[in-house]
């Protein structure tokens, strides 16, 4: 079974850096595709990054150049890692996790099954 809990979001000002953090308390981490979605009020919710189960990175291009997503595998953590954030970063954070032992990145909401609680980033210009 797979319980993520994301943490890490706050305050910023455009141009400082936050990281956010996903831990999955169950025992299939490693064979899932993981990845981050943001929801700002009044939009859907869109894809940001993704880290598959053998480690290909995809990101979205808003993000690209500012952003970078990890994984520790030992710690059962996904990492996201926000540098020069944008007040158009608002949003709440979202980590999924996807199928297992894919072939093929997805930044599709409806690919992921399993989402955390989300954790709120507010960057003030």
């Amino acid at each position: 079974q797979v319980e993520l809990v994301e943490s890490g979001g706050g305050l910023a000002q455009a141009g400082d850096s936050l990281r956010l953090s996903c831990t999955d308390s169950g025992r299939t981490f490693s064979r899932h595709d993981m990845a981050w979605f943001r929801q700002a009020p009044g939009k859907e919710r869109e894809f940001v990054a993704a880290n598959t189960w053998i480690g290909t990175i995809r990101l979205a291009d808003s993000v690209k150049g500012r952003f970078t997503i990890s994984r520790d595998r030992a710690k059962n953590t996904l990492y996201l890692q926000m540098s020069s954030l944008k007040p158009e970063d608002t949003a709440v954070y979202y980590c999924a996790a996807g199928g297992q032992y894919t072939r093929v990145i997805s930044t599709r909401v409806g690919d992921y099954g399993y989402w955390g609680q989300g954790t709120q980033v507010t960057v003030s210009s």
